[in-house]
């Protein structure tokens, strides 16, 4: 029987299983719907997973991505936006649930695996993976290793200061984890909608086509989200100066951001040299539940 590697994304509105057999292609593929409670959440993770190993005729690994992550201190699920998941061990429920170790991760740490694997970071040394949608994150993967970190928290770039603030952007807005002027606050699309049209919008989404046709409020807006994307990106070249950065969620496809950010990065970056690429993912949505997969290594 093939091996397979069954990944798990566990998002907000919908829980999404697939299986990758060993050359990272999906041979089997489910969603649903998420529950509203913890206890249903876990009994809907361990039904996805044994469905789909009743599909495949074999058992395999389970790796789950999470909006959140787990507590090194207590194992237990800790900022997540999905906020029934705070405070519950969901990896040693699950677990216990299906009888074998079961890894779990941050959701931007398993889109950067993702793309460092088989992705659009295929071969690079070092891949940041940013995700920038409703919320955004990042997550580091050196040699096609996810980094965790002493805390567990390697990537949280969406919840540092936006660098280099200009006078209008401090202390900036206040964010839901309780401090001002993070990361996500400015480049998330709910944040980006509002610099446009004001403080009720959400979607941005048509906002490139508005400043092709001439919009000066989404030239604007769209300019200002470039320039703020390119401040943040050089704050991890000059920490970990990565051999490429991988662009995820709703805002990756928004074309300007590959040619105009890399151009604006070198600005801040401590160095008389810079050219890292800033690229577009290769799987798109498939990109969490395939990272997820890969928690466990290709040997394993």
């Amino acid at each position: 029987m093939t091996k397979h590697r069954i990944g798990v994304d566990l998002g907000g509105t919908k829980i999404e299983v697939a299986a990758l057999a060993a050359d990272g292609t999906i041979s089997l593929r489910r969603r649903i719907a998420t529950p509203s409670s913890y206890p249903d959440v876990v009994r809907a993770i361990g039904d996805l997973v044994r469905q789909t190993e009743a599909g495949l005729g074999t058992t395999g690994t389970v790796g789950v991505g999470i909006p959140g992550s787990v507590s090194p201190a207590t194992g237990k699920v800790r900022n997540a936006n999905s906020t029934m998941l705070n405070g519950n061990p969901l990896e040693r429920d699950l677990t216990a649930l299906l009888e074998r170790e079961v890894r779990t991760a941050n959701d931007a740490n398993c889109f950067a695996l993702s793309e460092a694997v088989d992705g659009a970071g295929t071969g690079k040394r070092c891949v940041f993976g940013v995700i920038v949608g409703t919320g955004t994150g990042g997550g580091v993967v050196i040699d096609g290793t996810l980094l965790n970190g002493r805390s567990g928290i390697a990537g949280e770039w969406g919840h540092n200061p936006l660098p280099w603030p200009n006078a209008d952007e401090y202390p900036g807005p206040r964010c839901w984890c309780g401090l001002q002027g993070c990361i996500e606050t400015w480049l998330c699309g709910p944040a980006l909608a509002r610099d446009a049209d004001g403080p009720t919008a959400r979607d941005a989404s048509s906002l490139p086509a508005r400043a092709a046709a001439g919009d000066p409020v989404a030239v604007g807006a769209l300019e200002r989200h470039t320039d703020r994307l390119a401040r943040a990106l050089a704050h991890i070249v000059n920490v970990i100066d990565p051999d490429v950065v991988v662009l995820g969620g709703g805002l990756s496809n928004m074309d300007h951001l590959y040619t105009k950010v890399p151009a604006l990065i070198p600005r801040h970056v401590f160095s008389d040299f810079c050219d890292t690429p800033v690229v577009r993912n290769a799987h798109g949505d498939s990109s969490g539940v395939r990272g997820a997969a890969w928690l466990w290594p290709l040997e394993g």
